[in-house]
């Protein structure tokens, strides 16, 4: 998956002293699963990121030497997030909920990355003028021209049960951040891939 990527490449550039990555849960869309590096040794841990218990003895096993977490694991498909709502939203919100929490408790320090999305914006992007060009759109208002900023509402749209699930998830690392002075980022791609 997408964190799967990303740690690889992190162990490809950086002599780092730890990463945890990727925890997953059984849905027919999501196969990611957890992976721990540190450096040249890899450990895999298959378990549900809404299991606090389990959660917490895998950050308590490598403790403080983690340096980065990289959140990329989700419920990830609209369609399957309105045949089962709750589920959804267990996984993008409590589960994110609860790596945050591990991170807090047990490297604090450690840079937290979560894999958000650009649905947490809603249907207001929609809204936004667009242009013409030979072989694409884009947007016509300037402001927009190297993406939607962070300071684009959410509020006041219409959300998939999937997005709004990711602001829960977006705003706890938001709040993890300020709240607790933790190094943490939310990344809001679309489409993502592994």
């Amino acid at each position: 998956g997408v964190g799967q990527k990303r740690v690889n490449g992190f162990r490809q550039s950086l002599r780092c002293n730890g990463v945890l990555n990727e925890f997953g849960t059984d849905f027919p869309a999501c196969d990611d699963v957890y992976h721990a590096y540190i450096c040249d040794f890899h450990e895999h841990f298959a378990e549900d990121i809404r299991d606090a218990a389990a959660i917490e003895r895998i950050f308590g096993k490598f403790g403080s030497d983690i340096s980065i977490v990289i959140h990329a694991a989700a419920q990830p498909s609209h369609d399957w997030a309105a045949s089962d709502p709750s589920t959804d939203f267990t996984v993008n919100a409590n589960g994110t909920s609860v790596m945050l929490e591990a991170t807090r408790k047990t490297c604090p320090k450690a840079t937290f990355i979560f894999t958000s999305t650009n649905k947490v914006y809603g249907d207001l992007p929609n809204s936004i003028a667009l242009k013409e060009f030979k072989t694409r759109w884009e947007y016509d208002n300037p402001t927009y021209y190297n993406g939607i900023p962070e300071t684009f509402s959410i509020d006041q749209s219409k959300h998939s049960l999937f997005g709004a699930s990711k602001v829960a998830g977006d705003v706890m690392v938001q709040e993890y951040g300020r709240y607790f002075n933790m190094p943490t980022v939310s990344f809001r791609g679309g489409c993502l891939t592994g």
